[in-house]
């Protein structure tokens, strides 16, 4: 799979850009603040309908501007033409994806067509912060990969939204609704339990991946691991839900489930987070990330697109030197890169084999060099 054009209107820092792009590897070159990763933003927008780095769309819109538009054409391996993706936000009005010009009734049917995988230096802050980011993170992966799971996740989520709300009715109005909340609890461990068994059942695959690029990526040779931790598969969830609803009650909010997940990163049985060195957390982190590629590659059976955002700037030479060797082995497809500087990137792409197509990026503007 090749993303051949990018063009972007009031996107982030842009007035406008239009690129041609290489089927292999594009580099985008500029000072920091130019707006070189929120190319790759623009990218990873057309894959999954939002930014990797803005908390919501509306933080999308160049200042001054009252909508912004990313379109993007992909040739996919068993496609005869070209696919057409545009992403679009007005001010106040909900977001629309069209494909080949026809919108999609349901934003969830896009998920998974484009994957990508973005390494960026702020992989670590998957190791460092809560348990929301790590579940974000999986969900992410497994949603790209299982519609299914997808479906599991939207409609868990909108049932517990209906439950906390439901929980504050009673507070507000000091009154109790349990017929309507044994419907949700009902419609909550439906979605919920099948979604922690696609969790445990999606990390077995992952894991011994995960371990093999570790090894690969680290000086030294500690074991790690990586963990679910759930309430769910040691206790039923109706009856967790029985037992905690005057909690629930009290704290106005559900308590239990599965959106209480989290995601355990070990190395020889301790927390990388506390006793991992900052390499260590780096290679853990990068391995994560090399682990999703491979395994959203063997089950799409065509190679995301790879966007690695200040790796020069933030890996040492050893993991930069591990990256590269799995673009000279052709491991990956369509690559994006950002740098500060022109020189180095072409210094750590030379011998490669493949097209190289570099741009400057200067204060929201971009040209072919």
């Amino acid at each position: 799979m090749t993303l051949d054009s990018l063009h972007l209107l009031f996107f982030k820092n842009y007035d406008e850009a239009s690129l041609a792009l290489s089927p292999h590897i594009n580099c985008f070159i500029g000072e920091n603040g130019s707006g070189k990763t929120n190319l790759l933003d623009a990218i990873y927008y057309l894959s999954m309908t939002k930014s990797a780095f803005a908390a919501s769309d509306a933080q999308c819109l160049k200042q001054g501007a009252d909508f912004f538009l990313v379109k993007g054409s992909f040739t996919l391996p068993a496609s005869s033409s070209p696919e057409v993706i545009q992403c679009s936000l007005r001010a106040g009005q909900k977001k629309l994806v069209t494909h080949d010009k026809q919108p999609y009734e349901r934003l969830s049917d896009h998920i998974g067509r484009y994957p990508v995988v973005l390494i960026s230096p702020y992989d670590t802050d998957l190791i460092r912060q809560g348990s929301e980011e790590r579940r974000k993170y999986f969900d992410s992966i497994i949603s790209q990969l299982d519609h299914s799971y997808l479906e599991l996740l939207i409609q868990y989520t909108f049932t517990l939204k209906q439950r906390n709300a439901l929980l504050k009715q009673f507070a507000e109005r000091h009154s109790f609704d349990r017929d309507y909340l044994l419907i949700l609890d009902e419609q909550l461990v439906h979605a919920g339990t099948q979604l922690v068994q696609l969790r445990q059942q999606f990390l077995r695959e992952f894991v011994p991946i995960f371990q093999r690029h570790y090894l690969e990526l680290a000086d030294s040779r500690e074991a790690v691991s990586l963990d679910h931790k759930s309430q769910l598969p040691d206790q039923d969830f109706l009856q967790l839900l029985r037992q905690n609803e005057r909690k629930d009650i009290a704290l106005q909010r559900t308590t239990v489930g599965p959106h209480k997940d989290d995601y355990v990163f070990l190395m020889d049985d301790s927390p990388v987070k506390t006793f991992g060195s900052q390499g260590q957390q780096k290679s853990y982190a990068i391995a994560l990330k090399l682990a999703q590629f491979e395994i959203m590659a063997s089950r799409k059976q065509h190679k995301p697109l790879l966007l690695l955002d200040d790796i020069f700037d933030r890996l040492d030479e050893r993991r930069i030197k591990r990256l590269l060797q799995l673009v000279a082995n052709h491991t990956f497809g369509q690559v994006f890169l950002t740098d500060t500087h022109l020189e180095r990137t072409d210094q750590a792409l030379a011998g490669l084999s493949e097209q190289v197509s570099r741009f400057r990026v200067h204060n929201g503007r971009v040209q072919p060099l």
